[in-house]
């Protein structure tokens, strides 16, 4: 997952802002916004950690383990989750991904795909973050004047489209890290 330093770097300060906006959520009135923002913050912290320049902070291969063992419980909450929410099947494959980097790390430190090309998960993930991205920012383009004065002032921790750039600056990262797997 260690790119080039200063797009690691990036990398790293991209996720760890969705991270602890995504803390901030978890103060929000909306329980919907609380439910979700848990894993989220889980997810951008972990990408932020996972993007740390080698050079800076290379773990031990035991790291790895932990990463795997960690999202793939987030990704089973996220499944459980799922059944009654499908718009969480998101996090789901957000978790799977993070599993599938964090085991590729742990079996094979610091080999890329090389000259056998990109495996057929990979690409099926790049698809989907891919997909996620466009979807996203589509629904980011404002169609018209959605301020609603009975609504009142809305705080940091409830904005809808914030978290939504929360999960659009993931899933780029994603991209990122998986190009550079």
């Amino acid at each position: 997952m260690h790119g080039p330093g200063s797009a690691s770097w990036l990398l790293v300060a991209l996720c760890a802002a969705s991270g602890a906006y995504c803390l901030l959520r978890m103060r929000s009135r909306v329980e919907e916004q609380r439910r979700t923002a848990g894993g989220e913050a889980l997810m951008g912290f972990g990408m932020a950690l996972m993007a740390v320049p080698a050079a800076v902070l290379a773990p031990p291969s035991g790291v790895w383990g932990a990463y795997v063992a960690v999202f793939a419980a987030a990704g089973l909450r996220a499944a459980w989750t799922a059944r009654h929410r499908p718009h969480h099947a998101h996090h789901l494959v957000g978790a799977a991904a993070m599993v599938y980097m964090s085991a590729a790390m742990l079996l094979a430190p610091g080999a890329g795909h090389g000259a056998a090309g990109v495996p057929a998960l990979t690409g099926a993930l790049l698809l989907y973050f891919t997909a996620h991205v466009l979807a996203s920012g589509a629904r980011l383009v404002p169609v018209g004047a959605a301020v609603t004065p009975e609504a009142g002032v809305v705080s940091w921790a409830d904005r809808p489209e914030l978290a939504l750039v929360c999960r659009l600056a993931m899933s780029m990262a994603m991209i990122a890290m998986l190009l550079t797997l």
